[in-house]
């Protein structure tokens, strides 16, 4: 075989007219927010060295695999694309989102030559005039996108990656400056590495592919380092393996090992280090002393004790330090690894007898108060990672000008630079008094804060958390009876319904507790509440109860105490230090997701202040005073027609009508003016696109029996009969034996059901592959109080065979066909919904597309390979 291989770059390999075509058998473009998140900040990362005077090393990106074409007219030359589609298109996407940036700047020059160079062949017409041709399924949403098409940036991945791209570069020009912009260019251009395979004419190279992608299991970095160490150890490697790497290897396991050596080039103040590069980044630091055995062995001792440091931040019941010990087992329990660098830095010092372990106890906590302030005020934790990456190296310096260890974390993470931001007192109370906590940061991260108040009170009979089964509850409920209302309507002004009151404070902290009883206090009158309140072994239940009522007075009340109490339990930033708050971060996430918005959608002012926690006033006078803001024409007021105050940007040439131009988009309007509703984006909806994670989420949660009854249970009930208690008291009786034969015929197909765990027994037509939890998959999730069947694309697209967007637009096509369903096409990655009722009459037609589901599934579990097989082509 011909097979031509080199190492090039993106810029290279499509310079010329060339065009590089996805056959049509192949499956279509499938990268989501996860891998355009890991390329950006690659990208990123390469940027940040271009920016400060450093030439960036390669970025290697994978390889793409090529076999030639006919040559067409005017002398181009086409190439099928066998591998490696996903990078070339993602890529052509990134180039297209950055031309538009250029555009909608008014810098025309930049954006024609990279229309010109890059995106298209000028001579060329027809499909020949694009550099990429993707697979048919994805050629339309492709096409708008390079054409700049209304409907660019819709539904689907191809849409969704556009919108990605567009919004990282409008936020981080905001940020920075038009010089950055340049950078992201250069380094987009001519610093991602790509090998191009290329075959000579008549080549096999789905062979040569085959080769590539069969050659068994890889070594991971740790096993690269651990090689490359023993290689240098010809005579100390068997004792040095046998006492000190083999020990280690057993007491973390792979991941941890690869963890320990990626934290120890970070602690060390290589706060770059990447986990995909460990090896090479632990290689160069280690050949000066490569013909040195004792100094190798040292090295490996110098790891080994380090391991057992890195244990005790894991499993911080090793920790010997009371006090330490239970700094380590908040963190643990906040969850994920961000604090890991600093931790392994301070027990380090402890260890070495730089400090005792009360001023460990304490520069800890300030990264525990870092990341919780963050929390309240809405900040994203994007660059958190980021920022405790660089903090030991920080601490550092600190700590060379005669600060204490306490004191240096605590300047470290109080000097704000770009995302660092360490939220104030008057932001930390301001946050907590109106933001709706309830919808930030992930729900076992409220759930340690709540967890936090309650032990603040130091009760001489504490809670035992490890056994009581505690949820987070809203005393004014989520779907308050006409009671809850009427008490708001006393409280409400002359400018207020009592459902925007109810709106403003029901998901805030002061209306928040910890329950072990969330089933029965429901959505119970208060004094109904106050009864089972008052007999909590909770502190603040029992302050709870003790109020005569409970409305906006109490509830602002127990804010403005919970807010001194936060101040104290976690300490911010030193003054003088920290520059002056920033803009709200809200505002960012309101700008994040606007950007985020597929075309052919719109939503409502008050959808995007329940995103970000401030009051539909507040957003549409941000709105209205930032006209440029992007995707503004697409904020509808609650009834779906344009708001009276909209306005295009002063100087706009081009003012078309708003309706004209969301029409042009696919969102179709009624004769009085009205968006339809099935193309609106509620706040979940906005949620889920900018990836906000736990927004309001149910997600099942499977028992022994196929049963929820965590949560589910109600005075002994299984969920199974709390849903349909719930759907038989909340729906007519058509409508509950309809989803109830649905149902039935679901199970008869080999199906199981799963219900949620809140008050409103949701329940989940499930199907588990192999048994195995993590390969299950659902189509629905019905919900009997509020009456509505959520389609949850959003989960689908993530699970194979509906990873493949074709199958998920033919899921929906499929249930467009029956009569009361309307989903609209733009919302085809989120949750559209539809009636119960529809079971009702349509539930023959509801069961034909559920039978074809499962057969979908049935079908592509037969064709998956076995394990080790390779599975073919992109």
């Amino acid at each position: 075989m011909g097979v031509h291989a080199q190492e090039t770059t993106f810029s290279k390999l499509v310079h010329g007219e060339t065009q590089f075509q996805v056959p049509l058998y192949q499956r279509t473009y499938t990268w989501q927010r996860d891998e355009l998140r890991q390329l950006w900040d690659d990208v990123l990362e390469l940027v940040e060295d271009k920016l400060e005077g450093r030439e960036p090393a390669a970025h290697f990106l994978g390889s793409v695999v090529l076999a030639p074409e006919r040559v067409a007219a005017g002398g181009m030359q086409r190439w099928l694309v066998v591998d490696g589609q996903q990078r070339l298109t993602t890529l052509m996407l990134a180039f297209t989102a950055l031309r538009d940036h250029h555009r909608a700047r008014g810098r025309e020059k930049k954006a024609a030559r990279i229309h010109d160079l890059i995106l298209v062949n000028g001579y060329q017409d027809g499909n020949d005039h694009y550099r990429l041709l993707p697979t048919q399924a994805d050629r339309e949403a492709f096409v708008a996108c390079v054409e700049s098409l209304p409907t660019a940036g819709g539904a689907g991945n191809i849409g969704g990656a556009y919108r990605f791209f567009l919004a990282a570069l409008t936020e981080g020009e905001e940020r920075a400056d038009e010089q950055w912009t340049g950078a992201v260019e250069s380094v987009l251009r001519d610093f991602l590495s790509i090998v191009s395979i290329t075959a000579a004419e008549g080549d096999n190279v789905y062979r040569i592919f085959e080769s590539i992608n069969n050659t068994g299991v890889g070594l991971s970095q740790s096993d690269l380092l651990r090689n490359y160490l023993f290689m240098c150890l010809p005579k100390r490697g068997e004792t040095v393996y046998r006492t000190l790497w083999l020990p280690m290897q057993e007491l973390l396991g792979p991941a941890r090992l690869e963890l320990l050596v990626w934290l120890d080039l970070v602690v060390d103040g290589d706060n770059r280090a990447k986990q995909s590069e460990i090896y090479r980044d632990q290689k160069r630091r280690l050949e000066p002393i490569s013909s040195d055995e004792d100094a190798l062995e040292a090295e490996v001792s110098r790891l080994y004790v380090r391991a057992g440091r890195l244990m005790r931040i894991v499993e911080p019941s090793r920790e010997s330090d009371p006090g330490l010990r239970e700094v380590l087992e908040r963190l643990a329990r906040w969850g994920g690894q961000t604090h890991y660098p600093l931790a392994l830095q301070l027990l380090d010092r402890l260890d070495e007898g730089d400090c005792d372990p009360k001023e460990a106890s304490a520069a800890l906590a300030y990264a525990e108060s870092y990341m919780v302030r963050r929390l309240f005020a809405g900040n994203s934790t994007t660059g958190n990672n980021r920022t405790f990456m660089e903090l030991p190296k920080e601490v550092e310096k600190e700590l060379e000008n005669g600060r204490s260890l306490a004191d240096a974390v605590r300047r470290a993470l109080s000097a704000k630079t770009g995302t660092r931001v360490w939220p104030s007192d008057a932001v930390t109370r301001e946050s907590i008094r109106s933001r709706p906590f309830y919808k930030s940061g992930r729900s076992h991260q409220r759930f340690e804060i709540l967890r936090r108040f309650e032990e603040s009170y130091a009760a001489s009979e504490p809670v035992d958390y490890g056994k009581a089964k505690l949820t987070v509850e809203h005393v004014l409920p989520q779907h308050p009876a006409q009671q809850w209302f009427d008490l708001l309507a006393e409280e409400a002004g002359e400018t207020e319904s009592p459902e925007e009151l109810h709106t403003q404070l029901v998901h805030t902290l002061g209306n928040l507790t910890l329950s072990g009883d969330n089933t029965r206090l429901s959505n119970h009158p208060f004094h109904r509440k106050q009864q089972i309140l008052d007999s909590s072994a909770l502190r603040m239940n029992q302050h709870i109860a003790a109020q005569e009522r409970w409305g906006r007075a109490e509830i602002l009340a127990r804010a403005e105490e919970m807010s001194d109490r936060a101040v104290e339990l976690w300490p911010g930033p030193i003054d003088g230090v920290v520059h002056a708050d920033a803009e709200w971060a809200g505002w960012g996430e309101l700008r994040r997701a606007l950007l985020s918005m597929p075309a052919g959608t719109w939503t409502t002012y008050g959808d995007l202040a329940a995103l970000i926690g401030t009051h539909a006033v507040a957003v549409g006078s941000h709105i209205s005073t930032r006209p440029a803001l992007h995707g503004a024409y697409r904020v509808l007021m609650a009834d779906g027609k344009i708001s009276p105050g909209f306005r295009w940007p002063e100087g706009q040439e081009d003012t078309p009508d708003p309706q004209s131009v969301l029409e042009s988009e696919g969102v179709p309007f009624d004769e009085w003016g009205r968006a339809r509703r099935a193309h609106r984006l509620t706040a979940g909806d906005l949620a889920a696109l900018v990836g906000k994670d736990d927004f309001e989420d149910e997600t099942p949660v499977r028992t022994a029996e196929g049963a929820g009854d965590s949560g589910g249970i109600a005075d002994g009930e299984p969920a199974a009969a709390r849903f349909e208690m719930l759907l038989r008291d909340n729906q007519t009786p058509g409508t509950a034996e309809g989803v109830l034969a649905t149902l039935r015929f679901w199970e008869e197909q080999g199906g199981s059901l799963d219900y949620g765990k809140k008050s409103e027994t949701s329940c989940f037509p499930m199907l588990s592959l192999d048994g195995a939890r993590a390969r299950s998959l659902w189509p629905l999730a019905l919900y009997p109080v509020t009456g509505t069947a959520e389609v949850v694309f959003q989960h689908l697209k993530r699970r194979p065979p509906f990873d493949d967007e074709v199958l998920r637009r033919d899921l929906m096509a499929r249930l467009n066909r029956v009569d009361g369903i309307v989903l609209a096409e733009a919302k085809l990655d989120l949750r559209p919904s539809f009636p119960l009722e529809v079971f009702a009459d349509q539930g023959e037609a509801l069961r034909g597309v559920l039978e074809w589901f499962v057969h979908t599934v049935a079908l592509a579990e037969a064709r998956r390979p076995v394990d080790g097989a390779p599975e073919g082509t992109e």
